[in-house]
């Protein structure tokens, strides 16, 4: 596969991402507690939708369509994010659950786009890079406001009282919730073979090296020699 080709290929994985946020951001801006929050979202929904007529200029410039793949990844994380919404959670609290979804959208938005241009740009495609820089400075500024807005909330969110799910009752739980548990097992199970692998080899890395023979002897001169 050329390069214009995986170009082509991602540049419709965003355009999928960026169509899926134009549904789902009106929905964290109607969930949000925090006035700061809610119109963030609400201006980045406009940006975002700026951004899907950018991308469909994007694709003008190269002659191709820009629908033909579906951004699985994006899914995933707007999934997080109704997650985030479906929470029975004081207001703070709440939203410290959006910041988190935001900005893991963002990043991933951001991480899209860098790829993108970069391949763009080897490609000698200059207009096209252009517009898409543009759409990546508004990711970053998007995700630099959530974080602004992300310290009173976090702030006011430490005065609420706290709930200890792991203390809660299986009975209390719910399907989705002990789902999530058993999946959340079986990742750490999976991995914790390779995980104790690299342990090991960390510690062994930071543990100090044992003394030779020749070391010790070499010590034991210099000390002769002060004393």
């Amino acid at each position: 596969m050329a390069l214009m080709d995986v170009l082509i290929d991602e540049l419709r994985d965003m355009y999928s991402a960026e169509n899926q946020l134009v549904k789902a951001l009106p929905k964290m801006a109607k969930g949000a507690k925090s006035t700061e929050l809610k119109d963030g979202f609400k201006l980045h929904l406009e940006e975002t939708k700026g951004q899907v007529l950018r991308l469909r200029e994007v694709f003008e410039h190269l002659g191709k369509k820009p629908t033909g793949k579906h951004c699985e990844g994006m899914e995933g994380v707007v999934k997080e994010g109704q997650e985030a919404l479906d929470e029975d959670l004081d207001d703070a609290s709440f939203d410290s659950g959006l910041v988190g979804a935001a900005l893991r959208t963002e990043h991933y938005e951001i991480a899209g786009y860098h790829a993108c241009i970069g391949m763009a740009k080897v490609l000698g495609l200059k207009d096209v890079a252009a517009l898409l820089k543009e759409n990546l400075e508004e990711e970053v500024n998007a995700a630099k406001k959530i974080q602004a807005a992300s310290k009173g909330i976090f702030q006011a969110a430490t005065q609420e009282e706290e709930e200890d799910e792991d203390s809660k009752p299986a009975s209390k739980k719910s399907a989705k919730d002990k789902t999530s548990e058993k999946k959340s097992k079986e990742d750490e199970k999976k991995a914790s073979s390779d995980v104790s692998k690299k342990g090991t080899a960390a510690k062994s890395k930071s543990a100090p090296a044992p003394e030779t023979d020749e070391e010790e002897t070499a010590d034991d001169e210099v000390e002769g020699d002060q004393g």
